[in-house]
């Protein structure tokens, strides 16, 4: 393909990505879906690294294989104990379950493209984003807040 840019999906992509990581690489692509929304939009390019003994906190946002569907899925951990991370997609109604430490393949470190990444829901404000999250309060508050800045960003706009 043109520019270096190669198309995986499912079980390839999960493959290659834990191959890479593996070698203590980071590895770039395209997320899709809308569990994440509004902090990784569909199609947005989202970088994972690998974890390497890294201390994990609630708020990261990783990269896991899901136990259910077996699909590489990326989510936000919104609680953790001696069992595992509780992990959940920002827009998603439930979290994933328990999942165990060693189950993750990585976490995200960047969002966006060349030349507009953000940290964006990955810096001091992932506890907060983390904790309205296992709640189910993150989605209402974003919504309202979007209710709210409409008319403003649409007079600005015009």
């Amino acid at each position: 393909m043109p520019g270096g840019v190669h198309s995986l999906s499912g079980q390839a992509l999960q493959e290659f990505l834990q191959a890479v990581l593996a070698k203590g690489a980071s590895f770039r692509f395209e997320a899709r879906g809308l569990s994440m929304h509004p902090f990784i939009k569909d199609r947005e390019l989202i970088t994972i690294s690998p974890v390497c003994g890294a201390r994990l906190y609630s708020g990261d946002v990783v990269a896991f294989c899901h136990p259910e569907t077996g699909r590489l899925t990326v989510h936000r951990i919104v609680k953790k104990n001696a069992h595992g991370l509780l992990l959940r997609g920002d827009n998603c109604p439930e979290a994933d379950g328990l999942i165990p430490a060693a189950g993750l393949l990585g976490r995200v470190t960047e969002v966006g493209g060349k030349n507009r990444i953000r940290r964006l829901g990955l810096g001091p404000e992932r506890f907060f984003l983390a904790l309205l999250s296992r709640y189910s309060l993150l989605q209402p508050i974003l919504d309202l807040i979007h209710r709210v800045l409409r008319p403003f960003l649409r007079r600005n706009s015009a």
